[in-house]
């Protein structure tokens, strides 16, 4: 339990600050980028069909022998618009053992150069910026969003965008400046569902030190200001709130999932929703207040296949298996429901990490779990 119940935020936060991710590769395809996949796993699911698409051989990452003269680099997020045509974003440590952030794109099958994120080094003094997701709208044309840290070291949230194969210069997340008063942010999501519309999100420290969600969307190139997610001032009484995860179906169309404090109640999952451009107000994730009984629970991953049709997955602290997923059909989320299975199959809880809709009501989840000898297990489950 004490592992699979820490807070998402926190382990991003404390990767940010060490300059390092240690929790691993994410995977932040956008959802039409996903489908693919899922239909894939889907199918396979549905009978045994055979699931085309062979593995090639793994490759050094062009570039990075020569920027990572310090001998610690790592991916942290892949993302690919159609077949054969991605972005990767990661880090390395340079000869001066400062870490530095890279983005690399393929290019109808082969792999570039690596290079360091344009414009990055006149904004970070701290030697640790980090990179945290990158989505790609198409072939090309792509976004990544991570956080650095200033001359006056607080950590700040930057936000970058390729045009036509190439990467322009970070710059920091319009308005962040003014909510950011605490000095301590990040963007944790990005998602693009066409090129040059994009939404990121994350957290800040507000001037009260007290952790807020923000959410902030690029419209036809142009990143527009970031703000407090709607609704969750109300929600957030105990000053802990994050966005783990934004998931774009069409342009100004998305939704949101994370997690924040309601004082007595604990900790709680929340959903928002963007329509036409415009975020609406954040709610508990219905169905998790009677879930929830031990006041721990965030969502850590949405996904989206259509506007107004999205799967948000994540945890809860109960009697239950502790893994749940709630559906949004036509724009209104139904009732969250423990995975069926999850009770036996995991008597110390467990989580899931990471969901991917093909279609309304088609999508599969992956996750971990306590076994009976309280040794983390990982495990998969499909809607179909």
């Amino acid at each position: 339990m004490r592992v699979l119940y820490r807070r998402a935020a926190v382990r991003v936060a404390a990767a940010a600050g060490a300059g390092m991710l240690a929790a691993g590769l994410t995977a932040a395809a956008g959802p039409a980028r996903a489908e693919a996949a899922a239909a894939r796993v889907l199918a396979a699911g549905r009978g045994g069909a055979t699931v085309s698409g062979t593995w090639g051989t793994a490759q050094e990452i062009p570039g990075t022998a020569g920027l990572n003269a310090g001998g610690f680099a790592a991916v942290t997020s892949v993302s690919c618009a159609t077949a054969g045509n991605c972005s990767a974003a990661g880090y390395y440590v340079d000869s001066a053992g400062d870490q530095q952030v890279f983005v690399v794109t393929q290019a109808n099958g082969a792999w570039g150069t690596a290079v360091k994120v344009p414009g990055l080094t006149s904004l970070d003094n701290s030697g640790i910026p980090v990179v945290t997701s990158v989505s790609c709208g198409s072939a090309g044309n792509c976004s990544a969003g991570g956080s650095y840290q200033d001359g006056h070291g607080h950590r700040q949230v930057f936000v970058v965008a390729q045009a036509n194969g190439i990467w322009g210069t970070a710059k920091e997340v319009p308005g962040t400046a003014r909510l950011n008063a605490g000095g301590y942010a990040t963007v944790n999501s990005v998602s693009c569902a066409t090129a040059g519309n994009c939404s990121a999100a994350g957290y800040y420290a507000d001037g009260a030190g007290h952790r807020q969600a923000f959410v902030v969307t690029q419209a036809n190139g142009i990143w527009g200001t970031a703000k407090e997610v709607p609704g969750t001032a109300a929600l957030n009484v105990g000053g802990y709130a994050t966005v783990n995860s934004v998931s774009c179906a069409t342009a100004g169309n998305c939704s949101a999932g994370g997690n924040y404090q309601g004082g007595t109640t604990g900790e709680q999952a929340f959903v928002v929703t963007q329509t036409n451009g415009t975020w609406g107000k954040a709610e508990e994730v219905p169905g998790t207040a009677t879930l929830n009984t031990g006041g721990n629970a965030a969502v850590n991953s949405v996904s989206c296949p259509s506007a107004g049709n999205c799967t948000a997955a994540g945890y809860y602290f109960g009697s239950g298996g502790g893994a749940f997923v709630v559906t949004q059909a036509n724009g209104t989320w139904g009732t969250a429901q423990e995975i069926p299975g999850m009770a036996s199959l995991a008597p110390n809880g467990g989580k899931i990490t990471s969901v991917s809709c093909a279609a309304a009501n088609r999508c599969s989840a992956g996750g971990q779990y306590g076994d009976s000898a309280d040794n983390l297990q990982a495990f998969v489950v499909t809607e179909s």
